[in-house]
């Protein structure tokens, strides 16, 4: 099988149409059907079916698409290969926590700017599900994740995970507040992540462990954020240790159990033999 073909057929498993599938590709949506035809001739039984003025997969259409991942990665990885010790050069679209962002990527930047100033970072913000919606449409090259040790996340296995930095976290709660372990905050309001659950997950584990259930009433993404509304006495937050910490504000130490969050680069398989992007992976392994 033609390995452009299974582009096109994955293409369409991800879009939807093949209008969209030929504007994706810069070709025309009469070529986008012609070369399905060929790849269901090929492949012996329909792999499209008609849905109303539009075409969907068939089962065996999705099952090959799945396969076409594995396929393409492989012929990506193969290609690569060819070239392995060639000089990192491109631009390279990076998603990733704000964190990750501040501790890693933007001195990663320095260092490319003065020892490989043909490889150039494209640095986009995101919550990690964000980050691998991203990466499956293939609109980021690598992408900075987290998760916690009491709420672990599996990737696809269509992707390569490299673990990185671990960083505990701590309950943070207004200075005058006589709250000194986790369990003493079961009245307290909660404030939590905006654009991610992973926080609030956890918090709701352990707090399941102490025999209550949270009260999760305000949400914020920033950090930032987060303290002003401690400070101002509207609830407390999961804070990580080691975080300047803003006047009216204190961290409670959490061990038992303790909080961790966990940082993974994550690409797409079959891509880390780019130079480019190998380089960026031994650069981000080597980040404090």
């Amino acid at each position: 099988m033609d390995t452009r073909r299974l582009r096109l057929l994955l293409e369409l498993s991800r879009l939807g149409s093949m209008r969209e599938v030929a504007d994706e590709m810069h070709i025309t949506t009469s070529t986008v059907s012609q070369q399905l035809a060929v790849l269901t001739r090929e492949a012996g039984t329909a792999l499209t079916e008609p849905d109303g003025r539009r075409v969907r997969l068939t089962p065996a259409g999705r099952r090959l698409a799945a396969h076409a991942v594995t396929i393409l990665s492989a012929v990506e990885a193969a290609r690569l290969d060819l070239d392995p010790g060639g000089e990192p050069a491109g631009q390279l679209r990076v998603a990733g926590f704000a964190s990750a962002v501040r501790r890693a990527l933007i001195p990663i930047t320095a260092v490319l700017a003065r020892d490989h100033p043909r490889v150039r970072l494209l640095i986009a913000e995101h919550e990690p599900f964000e980050a691998y919606e991203l990466l499956a449409a293939d609109a980021v090259d690598l992408a900075l994740v987290y998760d916690y040790n009491l709420a672990p996340v599996t990737p696809d296995p269509s992707l390569d995970v490299v673990p990185l930095w671990q960083k505990r976290w701590a309950l943070g709660v207004p200075t005058e507040s006589d709250v000194d372990v986790f369990s003493a905050a079961r009245d307290a309001d909660w404030i939590v992540n905006s654009r991610n659950t992973a926080d609030a997950d956890v918090v709701r584990a352990v707090a399941g462990l102490d025999g209550f259930s949270p009260r999760f009433v305000h949400k914020a993404d920033s950090l930032s954020l987060v303290q002003d509304l401690i400070v101002a006495g509207l609830g407390v937050a999961l804070l990580p240790e080691g975080l300047a910490l803003q006047p009216g504000v204190r961290m409670v130490p959490l061990t038992d159990p303790a909080i961790v969050l966990r940082c993974y680069a994550v690409t797409r398989r079959g891509r880390a033999t780019w130079p480019a992007l190998a380089l960026l992976l031994r650069l981000l392994r080597a980040a404090p």
